[in-house]
């Protein structure tokens, strides 16, 4: 997909624009991808996920225009440190999954409908990730709409399954409940804007399916009782060191829903 840049943000799609948080790393590629959502002619915006606790990131967002609503998709800091500053600066309200991280507003319900901004929000329950993890689906945004996925779906590569918060049964569900969305405008918060939703869901599931594989490979070689260390160490042999605890919680997920099965 084509994006537009002005003044940091980017134009991501018909309704939403984007700012690149100052945080990279291995964890967060390029840093999070704060959201703003607004239909033409809006007077507000919805913020979503105002990222790390970065003051001129921050204040770039709040000077934008009036703010109506702030969304997390979940609870790590990289999408949650600013929330309560960034409330502060806008006056806005924070709405999350988990109360812990909500300001001035109830937690967020799967399957409700915000009208904010101008247009329709919907609100998607997408565990696996984390237990509570969100997509947000936009449907008039665009011929398909489009969904913010968090890190659900990510712009490059494949997320972490923060087990035994999330669950690779959780996270299967959840990439099913995604591609039925259709090709939808994937707006991730980390890594470039991705067509066709459906598409990017199947193949997540395939690479998960294939990881599986490997990891029963593993265990007929190493034996049922293998750790999570030993098969990481197969499975994912070539893993950065910067990453190893992210592939050690995926091997866990996959142990164990493979050992409940």
């Amino acid at each position: 997909m084509t994006t537009e840049r002005s003044r940091d943000f980017v134009r991501s799609s018909e309704l939403t624009r984007f700012r690149l948080a100052p945080n990279p790393g291995p964890m967060s590629l390029d840093g999070t991808n704060s959201y703003l959502i607004a239909a033409p002619g809006a007077a507000c915006r919805v913020t979503v996920d105002p990222g790390p606790l970065d003051e001129p990131h921050l204040q770039a967002l709040a000077g934008d225009g009036p703010v109506e609503l702030i969304l997390i998709t979940h609870r790590h800091a990289d999408h949650t440190a600013a929330a309560a500053r960034f409330a502060e600066l806008t006056g806005a309200p924070v709405r999350a999954a988990d109360p812990a991280h909500c300001h001035g507003a109830p937690p967020l319900q799967d399957g409700e409908t915000i009208r904010a901004a101008g247009t329709d929000i919907r609100v998607l329950a997408t565990p696996g990730h984390t237990a509570d993890s969100l997509c947000f689906h936009l449907p008039q945004d665009g011929p398909h709409g489009s969904v913010l996925t968090g890190d659900t779906i990510l712009g490059s590569g494949t997320t972490v399954l923060d087990y035994p918060d999330g669950t690779l049964r959780d996270y299967l569900e959840s990439l099913d409940r995604l591609e039925r969305l259709g090709p939808a405008t994937v707006l991730p918060a980390h890594g470039p804007v991705l067509p066709a939703l459906d598409a990017v869901a199947r193949a997540y599931r395939d690479h998960r399916q294939g990881r599986l594989e490997q990891v029963r490979a593993a265990l007929a070689a190493l034996g049922d009782d293998a750790g999570v260390g030993a098969v990481t160490d197969t499975v994912y042999a070539d893993v950065d060191p910067s990453v190893r605890r992210a592939a050690e919680l995926s091997v866990a997920a996959q142990l164990d829903y493979l050992r409940k099965a």
